[in-house]
């Protein structure tokens, strides 16, 4: 008579990425209740979510919109194009409209307000990871009622930040962050003529022609947190 196997459950593997310690603390103690879950790395920027991706090849990513050195939408982009089967559930302690509509132009299959609860995080991760699309609740009714296709995967908003490419988004960052045009340069590795370039077609693509008014939209888009603008203004 053969003996009963019992097959252990198969984990679905979490990175986190986020720039706050005691946040990403927080979901790893939560999520390694679960037994289905594995927490298989940590980020503190978008830099390294990137690489942390492309090495672990996580199932889902749970991705802060708001993070230096990249933010999370540009990460989400650059992660989907290398391995396009791993799924993003972009974090966030705003709703904006602007916010979802940007998540859901980056690739992100799920928007999470920092506020939703342990349950609803982990059943985000389930149904994503599942081939679904997940919105915190509020958010999925607030859209619900402007209308019932958005946000979706297959419907996905218009926006002027899905006419950038990954440079322009990087520099956008900088730009918004302070950063002259040879820190810039400097920090992505290009020359200050091509820095300028970008620089150009931003304020072309956006229809915004100030260093005030890229700064007013990366902050309006999520792309950095409003703090920063303190040092700029």
């Amino acid at each position: 008579m053969k003996s009963a196997i019992e097959m252990p459950m198969k984990e679905i593997t979490v990175l986190l990425a986020e720039d706050h310690m005691i946040v990403r603390e927080g979901f790893r103690n939560m999520l390694e209740l679960e037994a289905d879950f594995e927490v298989v790395g940590e980020a503190q920027d978008g830099r390294q979510a990137v690489a942390l991706a492309k090495k672990l090849r996580p199932a889902v990513v749970l991705m802060d919109i708001a993070m230096p050195q990249l933010n999370g939408l540009e990460a989400t982009r650059q992660i989907l194009k290398t391995i396009p089967g791993t799924k993003v559930l972009m974090l966030s302690a705003h709703s904006d409209d602007a916010y979802v509509q940007n998540t859901t132009e980056s690739g992100a299959v799920g928007f999470l307000l920092k506020q939703t609860s342990a349950q609803d995080v982990c059943r985000a991760i389930r149904e994503v990871h599942a081939g679904k699309t997940f919105f915190s609740p509020s958010i999925a009714r607030h859209f619900n009622r402007l209308n019932p296709q958005l946000p979706s995967k297959t419907g996905k908003l218009n926006s002027k930040i899905a006419q950038l490419t990954s440079r322009e988004m990087e520099v956008l960052q900088l730009i918004a962050e302070g950063k002259a045009n040879k820190e810039t340069a400097d920090a992505l590795g290009i020359g200050i003529k091509t820095v300028e370039k970008h620089r150009e077609h931003l304020m072309q693509k956006l229809d915004i022609h100030d260093t005030a008014g890229l700064t007013r939209y990366a902050i309006s888009a999520g792309i950095i947190e409003s703090s920063v603008q303190l040092t700029i203004v």
